[in-house]
C-alpha cells in the first residue's frame, strides 16, 4: 500500500473569510474524488487549525501500488481539482511512502 501526502499553503487572500471559503471549496472538491476514482482507496482532507504553522491544507490518500498512485494523477477529475489548487496555492510538499 502507498500512502500519498501532501501539504498545501495557499497565497494571501483579500480576507481571512474569503480564505476559509476556499478553503472549504477545495476540501469539498477533493473528497469527492473517492466517488469518481476507482484506484483512490482512501482520502482524507484537513485544514490547519493551528495559526503558528505555514500549511494550510492537508491531503492524505491510500492507494494499492505507485501505478494507481500514478493513475490517479493523470485522472481527469484530478487534474481539474489539481488546477484549481495550483491557481491559489503559494507552496506544496510532498511525501509517498509503502506501509
Amino acid at each position: 500500500m502507498i500512502k500519498h501526502i501532501v501539504l498545501f499553503e495557499l497565497k494571501e487572500f483579500e480576507s481571512e473569510e474569503a480564505k476559509t471559503h476556499k478553503l472549504e471549496d477545495l476540501k469539498t472538491a477533493l473528497l469527492a474524488l473517492a466517488d469518481k476514482i476507482d484506484v483512490l482507496k482512501s482520502i482524507e482532507v484537513g485544514l490547519n487549525c493551528n495559526p503558528k504553522e505555514d500549511y494550510d491544507l492537508a491531503l492524505t490518500t491510500t492507494f494499492a501500488s505507485m501505478e494507481d498512485l500514478r493513475s490517479y494523477a493523470i485522472h481527469p477529475d484530478h487534474v481539474k481539482v489539481g488546477a484549481s489548487i495550483r491557481e491559489v496555492a503559494e507552496s506544496r510538499a510532498c511525501v509517498d511512502y509503502e506501509f
